[in-house]
C-alpha cells in the first residue's frame, strides 16, 4: 500500500466529483461547500489528497488550515477514529462548484442557523491505525466536510455516515455520497425533509425563528428499527449537560463570561472534548447569536496563531479550544482558562470531572488538574436549586436520565439569557418613534438616544430579578 494511501480495496486518489460540470452541483451547494480528504505525506506532512467537487477553489491559506486542523495534535494520542469539528476563516473567493450564492432558502431561519459567509465549518473524521505496510507505521487520514451552515448535530451524523464507508470502499463511495447530497432539496426552515444518504433516509425538520424555545429539547439522531431510516430531531442542538459537565459548578460565571464577550481558552486532552465544550459555550446564549469569533479546535499552525497569541495587546475577544500543552505557556496571559479532564462515562459526576473555580496566579496553568482559572468575580450568585439538581453528588448516578439533565441545563441557560435581554428590549422599544409619527409626507423621525443611566434606573422596577430566580448584582453585569 502506498504511503498514507487508502486502505486495501480502496481506489486511488483523484480529483473527485463524478458529476463533472460545475453547474450540476447546484443542489449540493445548498448544503455543503466541498468534501476533502487529508492524508499524511512523509515529505510534505499533512496534504490535501482529494476535493469534491474538484473545481471548488480554496485559497492556499484555507488549504493549509484545513490540512493542519484535520489531524489532532500529536500529543493527543488519538488512536482509532476521532470525530470533531472546526471553524476557519474564509480567505478566498470560495468559487467553483459550490460558491455561496444569494438565496432565499434560509428565509425564516433563526439567526443562529443562518449561513456564515465569513467562516467555514468543518466536520472531521480522523482515522489512525497501526499499519506495518506503511514506513511511518501508522495509517493516518481524515475526511473533512466543509459547509457554511452551523448544523452541528446534523453534519456530525453525515460525516460519521460517509467517512467509514470511504475508509472501507474508497473514493467511489465518497463520490456516491456527494451524489446523494446533490439530490437533496434546499434547506428551507419549517419543512420536514427526507434526505437520502448511502442507502439510508434521513428525516429532519429545520427550525424556524418562530419556534418556541421548548422545541430545542431534541437530542441526537434516532435510528428506527429499520436501519434504513434515521430521524434527527434537531440539526444543531448539543447535549449541554454532557459538554459542559466540567464547568457546571461554575455555570453562572461561565455564562457571564460568554455574554460579556470575554476571551476564553479551553484546554483539553482531545479535539472532541474541546470542540464540544467550545460549541456548548457559544450555545449558552440561545436564542441570541454569539457574534464574536470562536474556534472549536485551534493549533499552533493556524494562520492566525500570531494574532491570537500576541502579548503586545489585550487578548482578542474569542473562544479557543486547544489540546497542545504548548498553549499552557503561550496563552498564560489570557484572563480566563478552562482546563478539562477526561470525563468518566461510568460516573460523570465525579469530582475529577467537575473542577471548581481557582483564582489565577503565576504558574497556575502548569497544574495538570482540571479547573476554571480566572480572577473574575461573578455578579450573579450560584443557583443553589440548579446546583442541587444537576451538579450535586448526592444524586445517585443514573437516577435521572441524561435527557432530563440536558433539558434542565438548557432551560437554566435560556432563563438567564432571556432575563438579561428582556429589559434591554423593553427599553429599546421605548426609544422607537410612535406609529403616528411615521408618515411618507414627513422626514423620518429620529430615534431617542440610548441613556445608560436612565436604563439602569429602570432596573429597580423592571429588571431581570422579576423573571429569573438567580440573585445577584444584575445592574453591575449590565454596566
Amino acid at each position: 500500500m502506498a504511503e498514507g494511501g487508502p486502505p486495501r480495496g480502496a481506489t486511488g486518489t483523484g480529483g473527485g466529483g463524478g458529476l463533472g460540470e460545475k453547474e450540476t452541483w447546484e443542489l449540493f451547494s445548498n448544503w455543503v461547500c466541498c468534501v476533502c480528504v487529508v492524508t499524511f505525506d512523509l515529505e510534505l506532512g499533512q496534504a490535501l489528497e482529494t476535493v469534491i467537487p474538484s473545481d471548488y477553489k480554496l485559497s492556499d491559506t484555507e488549504k493549509s488550515n484545513i490540512c493542519y486542523l484535520a489531524f489532532p495534535d500529536s500529543n493527543s494520542g488519538c488512536m482509532g477514529d476521532t470525530l470533531f469539528h472546526i471553524r476557519i476563516r474564509c480567505t478566498g473567493s470560495g468559487t467553483g462548484g459550490t460558491d455561496l450564492r444569494p438565496t432565499n432558502h434560509h428565509y425564516g431561519a433563526p439567526l443562529v442557523l443562518m449561513p456564515d459567509p465569513a467562516y467555514y465549518y468543518g466536520f472531521v473524521y480522523f482515522r489512525q491505525v497501526k499499519d506495518s505496510d506503511i514506513r511511518r507505521g501508522y495509517f493516518q487520514k481524515s475526511v473533512v466536510l466543509l459547509t457554511r451552515l452551523p448544523y452541528i448535530t446534523f453534519f456530525n451524523f453525515i460525516i460519521q455516515r460517509i467517512a467509514p464507508e470511504y475508509f472501507t470502499h474508497g473514493l467511489a463511495s465518497l463520490e456516491a455520497a456527494c451524489g446523494n447530497m446533490n439530490q437533496w432539496p434546499p434547506p428551507r426552515p419549517g419543512q420536514q425533509l427526507h434526505l437520502p444518504i448511502l442507502g439510508q433516509i434521513i428525516y429532519v425538520r429545520l427550525p424556524t425563528k418562530s419556534d418556541k424555545p421548548a422545541a430545542r429539547d431534541g437530542e441526537g439522531p434516532v435510528i428506527k428499527k429499520s436501519s434504513s431510516v434515521v430521524v434527527i430531531p434537531s440539526v444543531h442542538d448539543l447535549n449541554l449537560h454532557q459538554a459542559l459537565q466540567p464547568v457546571l459548578n461554575n455555570f453562572e460565571m461561565i455564562w457571564e463570561l460568554v455574554i460579556t464577550n470575554e476571551p476564553i481558552v479551553v484546554m483539553g486532552p482531545s479535539p472532541t472534548l474541546c470542540a464540544n465544550t467550545v460549541q456548548a459555550l457559544v450555545s449558552l446564549l440561545h436564542p441570541l447569536k454569539y457574534a464574536s469569533d470562536f474556534r472549536p479546535f485551534f493549533t499552533i499552525h493556524d494562520s492566525e496563531f500570531k494574532h491570537y497569541t500576541t502579548r503586545t495587546q489585550a487578548p482578542p475577544r474569542v473562544i479557543l479550544g486547544v489540546t497542545n500543552p504548548f498553549f499552557t505557556k503561550t496563552l498564560d496571559h489570557w484572563p480566563h482558562v478552562i482546563k478539562l479532564g477526561e470525563i468518566s462515562s461510568s460516573n460523570p459526576g465525579t469530582e475529577e470531572s467537575r473542577p471548581h473555580q481557582r483564582s489565577r496566579s503565576p504558574g497556575d496553568l502548569s497544574d495538570s488538574r482540571p479547573g476554571v482559572f480566572s480572577r473574575y468575580k461573578p455578579f450573579l450568585q450560584k443557583d443553589k436549586t440548579f446546583a442541587r439538581l444537576v451538579i450535586s453528588n448526592k444524586t445517585p448516578p443514573g437516577k435521572r436520565p441524561m435527557e432530563v439533565q440536558n433539558v434542565m441545563v438548557k432551560k437554566h441557560a435560556l432563563e438567564l439569557t432571556t432575563s438579561f435581554i428582556i429589559p434591554l428590549e423593553r427599553y429599546l422599544a421605548s426609544l422607537m418613534p410612535l406609529k403616528r409619527d411615521v408618515s411618507p409626507w414627513r422626514p423620518p423621525p429620529q430615534l431617542k438616544p440610548f441613556d445608560s443611566e436612565l436604563f439602569l434606573k429602570g432596573m429597580e422596577g423592571a429588571g431581570p430579578h422579576l423573571t429569573s430566580r438567580v440573585k445577584g448584582n444584575w445592574t453591575g453585569l449590565y454596566q
